[in-house]
């Protein structure tokens, strides 16, 4: 494929894992071998997030061109009403690939994913108001590429992303190897992407992990800032996980597997 990779192990009844941004598919080794003991996983990659060729993924359009191959893998696999679980950014891929194509998601873990990002960013915002913010973030990303990524950049942005000092390392080594082209465009269409409005018309059912930490206000907040953004949603169950930051499954993996195993068996 042009813009994804993907690898597949295990057999039985199927499951698509989809990274975020900067993250290649390794994010889900916690995961992954004990799933395919039960389950065909399809392992997704985006082009240059994993330290490859970035393939087609160097113009614009990145997010459709996504959910048209996540599509078209479903169709050739014959895998239609998969459950799948995206984080972040694969957490918004999962979700417009529900709304594109209802019949390809029998059921969504959305780890730690909105449906309009810039609520987080900037809240109240809409597409239109964060678009400045959304390009003056794109040209700052895009311009480190090429360039070892500064460690006080690896590590501020590690640190807003995972709590335990081991989790933040391992973001920081997997951001250093991303395509930093291909990282600011995708994050730049993530940031005006706002699929609030769409939510109505995803039947499948939703879950939704959503970290908290106790210095950044607990989980009341976080649960209501959720609640909000997916007030739209027929079908969403909304689970707090406790002292994690955005990467639950590097912070809390026991928290994070039980959490997977009961949304499968659902």
């Amino acid at each position: 494929m042009d813009h994804l990779s993907v690898q597949v192990i295990g057999k039985g009844s199927p499951v698509i894992l989809i990274p975020g941004l900067s993250s290649p598919r390794a994010v889900w080794d916690g995961v992954a071998p004990e799933l395919a003991k039960t389950h065909t996983v399809y392992l997704v990659q985006v082009n240059g997030f994993g330290g490859d060729a970035p393939g087609a993924n160097l113009g614009e359009g990145l997010l459709p061109a996504m959910v048209a191959e996540l599509h078209k893998l479903v169709a050739e696999r014959k895998i239609a009403g998969a459950a799948v679980v995206g984080h972040s950014m694969g957490g918004l891929l999962t979700l417009m690939l529900a709304k594109a194509h209802p019949g390809d998601v029998g059921k969504a873990l959305i780890v730690d994913a909105m449906p309009f990002v810039g609520s987080a960013f900037f809240p109240g915002s809409t597409v239109e108001s964060v678009k400045p913010q959304a390009e003056a973030m794109r040209a700052q990303m895009a311009s480190l590429y090429g360039k070892p990524l500064p460690e006080a950049v690896g590590q501020a942005i590690a640190r807003q992303n995972a709590a335990k000092p081991e989790s933040q390392a391992q973001v920081a080594a997997w951001m250093a190897k991303a395509d930093m082209r291909v990282s600011a465009q995708t994050m730049f269409e993530d940031l005006q992407t706002d699929l609030r409005p769409d939510l109505k018309g995803i039947a499948a059912p939703i879950t939704v992990l959503v970290p908290w930490l106790a210095a950044r206000g607990g989980e009341a907040p976080m649960l209501e800032l959720y609640k909000r953004e997916y007030a739209g949603a027929p079908k969403v169950n909304l689970k707090g996980v406790a002292d994690s930051g955005h990467f639950i499954m590097l912070d809390q993996p026991e928290a994070f597997r039980a959490a997977l195993a009961a949304f499968l068996a659902g």
